[in-house]
C-alpha cells in the first residue's frame, strides 16, 4: 500500500441523482480542496434537486467490502461520513473506523449528521438518531445545523443553547462541534466552533452574509470540504476556516438545474 500524489478521504455517503449532494457533491468539495475522494456508498436514494421520495439502504456486507478493497490499497489520510442509510450500516462503520484507527490513531473523522432533507424528507430507514450513536464517539468534528444539534443532544426546545448542545455531544464522544447557523434568522449565518471543552465557549464564531434562497448539498460540501483540509494535514482551525470560505463561495455561485433549491459551485 502506497500513498499517491493527492491525499484520500474515504466518503460514506449516499447517491443523490440529482448531483447536488451526497457523494457526487462530496467528490467535488474533495477535489476542489486538492484531495482525491474514495466514495463508498451507503444508500441509493429518489430525489430531485428539492425532495427525497424514497431511499433504499446498501446492505452492510457490500458497504463493507466497497470501503475495505480501498483501505487494502489506498492510504487514508481522513474519513468523511454523510447518511447511513441504516443503523447496520453505521455498526458496520463504527467498526471500520475503529479498526482504520488501531494503525492510524489520530485518522480524523468528520461526521455531517444528516437526519433529514432541507424539506423534512427521511434519509434513513430506522430512526436517524438512534443510527449515529455508533460514529459519534468516533468523531473528530461534527458539523450539525441548528436542528440537528437540538435533536442529537437531547435539549429540549427552551434549552437551545449552542454551547450547551456542544457540551451534550462532547459528552457523547465528539471532539470538535461546528454549530452552523443556516437555518437561523438575521442577515448573517452564524457558525460557532466548540472545541474538545465546550464549556470554556466557542473557540471562534464566524459570520457569514445570508445569502438569498436555498441550496441543495451545502451540508455535505462543508462537511467534505473540511475533511479534505484535514487530509491536508492543515490544523483544525485552519480547515473549518478554509472550508467555510469554500462553502461560501459555491453557495454565492450557485446556479439552477431547475426550479426550486440551487446547487453550489464547487
Amino acid at each position: 500500500m502506497t500513498s499517491s500524489g493527492r491525499p484520500c478521504v474515504l466518503v460514506f455517503a449516499g447517491l443523490d441523482p440529482s448531483g447536488g449532494a451526497g457523494l457526487i457533491a462530496d467528490a467535488q468539495s474533495v477535489a476542489a480542496q486538492g484531495a482525491h475522494a474514495l466514495t463508498v456508498c451507503t444508500a441509493l436514494t429518489v430525489q430531485d434537486n428539492d425532495r427525497v421520495y424514497g431511499v433504499q439502504p446498501v446492505d452492510a456486507d457490500m458497504l463493507l467490502r466497497q470501503a475495505q478493497v480501498l483501505a487494502d490499497k489506498c492510504v487514508i489520510s481522513a474519513v468523511k461520513i454523510g447518511i447511513t442509510g441504516s443503523a447496520a450500516n453505521a455498526r458496520a462503520m463504527a467498526a471500520f473506523i475503529q479498526q482504520l484507527r488501531a494503525r492510524q490513531p489520530e485518522l480524523p473523522v468528520v461526521l455531517d449528521p444528516v437526519l433529514a432533507s432541507g424539506h423534512g424528507d427521511l434519509l434513513s430507514r430506522d430512526d436517524a438518531v438512534q443510527s449515529l450513536a455508533p460514529l459519534l464517539p468516533l468523531t473528530t468534528v461534527l458539523t450539525p445545523n441548528g436542528p440537528e444539534a437540538l435533536a442529537l443532544s437531547g435539549a429540549t426546545q427552551a434549552d437551545a443553547q449552542a454551547q450547551a448542545q456542544a457540551q451534550a455531544l462532547q459528552a457523547r464522544g465528539c471532539r470538535h462541534v461546528l454549530v452552523t447557523g443556516g437555518h437561523g434568522d438575521g442577515d448573517d449565518v452564524v457558525n460557532r466552533w466548540y472545541g474538545p471543552d465546550a464549556s470554556a465557549g466557542p473557540v471562534n464564531t464566524w459570520r457569514w452574509l445570508r445569502l438569498a434562497g436555498e441550496f441543495h448539498g451545502s451540508g455535505c460540501t462543508l462537511a467534505a470540504a473540511i475533511a479534505a483540509q484535514l487530509a491536508l494535514g492543515l490544523p483544525t482551525a485552519v480547515a473549518l476556516e478554509n472550508a467555510q470560505r469554500y462553502v461560501y463561495h459555491a453557495l454565492r455561485d450557485a446556479y439552477a438545474i431547475a426550479d426550486g433549491q440551487r446547487i453550489p459551485l464547487r
